[in-house]
């Protein structure tokens, strides 16, 4: 049976948590890390083919990356 639908923010603001499957680590190395920073940065400055900047999809308040393990 699905999940039911989550309700929609009276505020906007929401908690995002990523987690992977059967608790498997999401960043395996640095290299992990430094890709998905990417990825947040590109989603907030976002720009088309010229180069213009374009507006963000969403606002970041904070975000917190944890290591599970020393490299």
């Amino acid at each position: 049976m699905p999940r039911q639908e989550r309700l929609q923010s009276a505020t906007g603001i929401y908690h995002v948590m990523l987690r992977g499957i059967n608790k498997q680590d999401i960043f395996e190395d640095d290299e992990d890390y430094i890709q998905f920073l990417s990825i947040l940065h590109a989603l907030v400055n976002r720009c088309d083919d010229q180069g213009h900047s374009l507006p963000s999809h969403c606002t970041f308040y904070a975000y917190c990356l944890l290591m599970t393990k020393a490299y």
